[in-house]
């Protein structure tokens, strides 16, 4: 029985800082930005936007009311978490409308957090075969105003259908994964920003990548000639590249020349975003698959996760028949089309903006908030959600 990616939606904020204006207002070089981390714009989160409202805004244009009837397991995968008790993924339930008849839960380890919710869901789906299960991935990078990591920052979710029989991707059996407690990337329960040793993670992320690669090769027999593209999580679309680099020499010409191009393809929509952490590897996944021309069926994509702190893992899926048919291409660039520049201070505004912290009521405007579901305020120590179409 084929198990894997059945649909596949995506939300950023409707907000963006260009990446030039950023460079020049923290008086860096625009290059070091745009060609040395290889990031064009960054989303901004409104304070009506959390990791709640990204997903189950990315979640609503994906499914449809048999989806909704078959999903008995939502699985959300983040490092941005509302609450230390309750899942994210049990408010999105109700937002969307899902059969009550149905597990909710929360999964987190840094940015490999939603590659674990699929395998999870590839083995609920292999014991129930009828049903599907909805994972979320969804993140809001912060590290602060001013600070070495503020250009890798960006927001945005990616919801992903798990179901037997998939249209678009079949996840294949063979998978390598490692762990190792190291400190490259942390965020403390007092902090909303995360601490980051990045030269440290920098090395370690390329470290994984090889080990998990090599583990992989030894368990699948499978080289580079047999990958039309690997994908990787991108925390800044430079990083990923400069893991590919390290394994090209083990391949063709032809090989080598492939895996470049479609590496450039798989991050059009990452570097126009930024780093959505448990989402990223998706983003770029979804990037390759939209706008690339049609792979051919049965291709093979690479997939490189990682996680800080950390764990890997190398997976593979096979494209289906008519893949693309089954993509949300027009949504999607309609959402990039239909986004707003704002300047670095109105950037900075924003930022600062946060919700209470000792309970205290607040109510949001959410007019200028484009998003069918928003967040509406605080009341009783209560995040308020709502749903503009019910």
């Amino acid at each position: 029985m084929k198990i894997g990616i059945d649909k596949i939606g995506f939300y950023a904020p409707h907000l963006y800082v260009d990446m030039n204006n950023l460079a020049v207002a923290r008086n860096v070089e625009p290059e070091k930005f745009t060609i040395g981390i290889g990031q064009e714009k960054m989303a901004i989160a409104p304070i009506t936007q959390d990791p709640v409202t990204l997903a189950a805004n990315a979640a609503l244009g994906m499914i449809d009311e048999q989806d909704k009837e078959s999903i008995d397991f939502v699985i959300f995968g983040t490092e941005s978490g509302i609450d230390h008790s309750k899942s994210a993924g049990v408010y999105v339930h109700r937002l969307l409308g899902l059969n009550p008849y149905a597990r909710t839960i929360e999964l987190k380890q840094a940015c490999y957090g939603a590659t674990a919710a699929i395998q999870m869901a590839k083995g609920h789906v292999a014991l129930n075969p009828k049903s599907k299960v909805l994972v979320l991935a969804s993140d809001i990078a912060r590290y602060g105003l001013n600070t070495s990591g503020e250009s890798t920052q960006g927001a945005g979710a990616v919801a992903l259908l798990i179901s037997a029989d998939p249209k678009i991707l079949a996840l294949e059996d063979n998978s390598a994964y490692m762990t190792d407690d190291i400190m490259d990337f942390w965020r403390p329960i007092y902090s909303d920003k995360a601490f980051v040793d990045g030269k440290f993670s920098n090395e370690q992320y390329i470290l994984f990548f090889q080990k998990v690669w090599e583990e992989y090769k030894s368990k699948s027999g499978l080289g580079l000639a047999d990958f039309e593209a690997i994908c990787f999580h991108l925390p800044y679309t430079k990083m990923g590249l400069k893991a590919l680099r390290t394994i090209l020499d083990q391949g063709s010409e032809e090989d080598q020349e492939r895996l470049l191009a479609n590496y450039k393809i798989s991050t059009i929509y990452n570097k126009n975003v930024g780093n959505i952490y448990t989402g990223s590897l998706y983003l770029s996944l979804l990037s390759l698959l939209e706008k690339m021309e049609e792979m051919e069926e049965g291709s093979r994509i690479g997939l490189f996760s990682y996680g800080s702190g950390a764990v890997g893992e190398f997976f593979t899926g096979v494209l289906q028949p008519n893949y693309s048919s089954y993509l949300n291409m027009s949504q999607h660039e309609e959402l990039f089309n239909s986004r707003t520049e704002v300047t670095v201070p109105e950037y900075e505004e924003i930022f600062e903006k946060t919700l209470p912290v000792d309970g205290s009521t607040i109510e949001l405007d959410i007019d200028n908030d484009p998003a069918v579901i928003c967040l509406s305020g605080v009341q009783d120590n209560m995040r308020l959600y709502v749903n503009k179409l019910k």
